[in-house]
């Protein structure tokens, strides 16, 4: 498994709606995918990188004030200048029990020092689960383009 890169929240204030229970601000999340996932775009490349898009995010479970949000980031494909990063969004329970929240498809470009696109280390899937995460990133790819 390629490594993973994690981050982990505590839902504060000014993270969130002002209903009376307090919920996260979905921009907010989205904020945190975008840094977790750069980091692990980061570190896989060795480069300075940009996002390029971010797929289709539905949020399968709230997140509240005072809850803690971990985040895993990990590189599921790579192209010739850009690689897709997957971010997985928890509610932490304090037992250690966790809830998704949503799962973000990632797309990077890695820089050089004067902002130019620059080739990209390819990822070669060695896992049965490496090798369909690789496949369907081949698809999401495909429907990128499409657009």
């Amino acid at each position: 498994m390629p490594d993973i890169t994690t981050s982990v929240q505590i839902v504060l204030p000014q993270h969130c709606n002002g209903y009376k229970k307090p919920r996260l601000f979905g921009g907010q999340i989205m904020a945190w995918i975008d840094i977790v996932g750069a980091v692990a775009a980061r570190r896989y490349t060795q480069r300075a990188v940009t996002t390029v898009c971010i797929d289709n995010l539905n949020f399968l479970n709230p997140a509240y004030l005072n809850d803690t949000v971990v985040q895993e980031a990990v590189v599921t494909w790579t192209g010739r200048t850009s690689l897709e990063v997957r971010v997985d969004s928890y509610v932490e329970q304090l037992d250690g029990t966790r809830k998704r929240v949503n799962r973000a498809y990632v797309v990077f470009v890695a820089l050089d020092d004067e902002d130019r696109p620059v080739p990209v280390p390819p990822f070669t899937p060695k896992t049965d689960a490496e090798c369909r995460e690789y496949e369907a990133a081949e698809r999401r790819r495909e429907i990128r383009i499409s657009r």
